[in-house]
């Protein structure tokens, strides 16, 4: 398999407080990875990181042996834990939006998507309920064709069937190639998808594993193994 993000030593220092400390981490293509930890883990920090929003205190983090920038922009297709549509956008302008912006994005799937959700292009952003926007914006972030996804709490506050559509959106909407990095708390809800899971706390690795590894040697679910590792 391809390495496609590579950390060496990888640290985040807000003021006196680390955010991130030496962190050693290889994800490969081809896999959908969840992100886990309590709040204040990392685990933002982390994509903020690959995503080129933020910058290393120290350490090395490349993407497919590429420094964060506008090339790995390029191939990089980034879900936010916030919304960044404006209210005053109609769906039709966060469409244009992304064709203009990213030469990857694919106009007729997010427009396929969209229908088979009743949204028109005609909505405006401001009228849609909470669950209605998230899944508007994972359907922009996944009609890429990007190399690697990094989805932010892409279930939070949304109710359990709107979970259910993105998930499925995930999981059928991404090259087999490409790698989604989920950072997530609702781990029962997605440990189905997930090919690999990394444990994060206090800007720490505490595991990064194969899901049917942890299956077979510890007998047990992620979500367990998460609330025994983090006390929960």
């Amino acid at each position: 398999m391809t390495a496609i993000v590579t950390c060496k030593n990888l640290t985040k220092r807000y003021s006196k407080k680390e955010a991130l400390s030496g962190v050693n981490l290889t994800l490969e293509s081809g896999r959908i990875i969840g992100l886990l930890g309590p709040n204040g883990s990392g685990k933002t920090t982390l994509l903020k990181l690959i995503n080129d929003l933020l910058v290393p205190t120290s350490g090395e983090l490349q993407i497919l042996g590429m420094n964060p920038g506008a090339e790995t922009k390029a191939i990089v297709s980034y879900l936010p834990e916030r919304s960044y549509l404006g209210d005053w956008m109609h769906v039709k302008d966060a469409l244009r939006f992304f064709q203009d912006f990213y030469e990857d994005f694919d106009y007729n799937r997010a427009v396929n998507m969209l229908k088979t959700l009743n949204i028109s292009p005609q909505d405006k952003i401001k009228s849609m309920s909470k669950g209605t926007k998230e899944k508007l914006q994972l359907i922009l972030v996944m009609s890429r064709r990007a190399r690697l996804y990094c989805l932010d709490e892409p279930i939070a506050g949304v109710d359990p069937a709107a979970r259910d559509y993105i998930l499925s959106t995930i999981i059928n909407n991404y090259d087999e190639q490409a790698t989604i990095l989920i950072s997530t708390h609702l781990i029962a809800d997605v440990e189905n998808i997930l090919d690999d899971v990394i444990f994060i706390q206090n800007g720490k690795i505490r595991l990064h594993q194969d899901v049917d590894e942890i299956r077979e040697s510890q007998n047990t679910s992620i979500d367990h193994l998460f609330r025994e590792v983090f006390k929960c």
